[in-house]
């Protein structure tokens, strides 16, 4: 692989993850489903700060699913920082993603806070699928979360 190919393919995994916040944020759920390979690995065990096991959920629709209720009612902002992608190959490639996201429930939310600040890494495997990069696998780690619960 040249040095060009492994540019364009880091290119093409900076503008998914660009699309994974902007679709996430937005509440575009199909074209938040489409960042993903149909038989995505989600594990958000450790997401919320507490370990939650029923959160390694298996395939995309599944996934967004589960996660476009719990969000609808509530303002999320997503940001992404200091990609790390290592290029595995023409069709496979890693990546580490610190990241920051802020989340405000409206009062039909059926979360049990006010207010989420929280700190962390996406941990993401991508894979070339039907001509286009796609999240196969997508874990996210805290190393800090701020919680304004309610009646606090």
């Amino acid at each position: 692989m040249t040095e060009l190919e492994r540019m364009l393919i880091v290119n093409a995994v900076h503008q998914l993850k660009g699309r994974y916040f902007r679709t996430l944020d937005c509440k575009d759920w199909a074209g938040y489903e489409a960042v993903f390979a149909p038989d995505l690995v989600a594990d958000m065990r450790d997401a919320s700060g507490q370990r939650d096991e029923s959160q390694l959920i298996f395939g995309a629709a599944a996934y967004v699913a589960g996660l476009a209720p719990a969000l609808q009612d509530v303002i999320t902002v997503h940001h992404g920082h200091s990609p790390e992608i290592d290029v595995l190959s023409p069709t496979q490639a890693t990546g580490i993603w610190a990241m920051e996201d802020k989340l405000w429930p409206g009062p039909d939310s059926p979360l049990p806070f006010r207010f989420l600040h929280g700190y962390g890494h996406y941990h993401e495997r991508y894979v070339l699928w039907e001509g286009g990069w796609r999240i196969s696998e997508i874990r996210l780690s805290r190393l800090h979360v701020e919680v304004e619960h309610v009646g606090a």
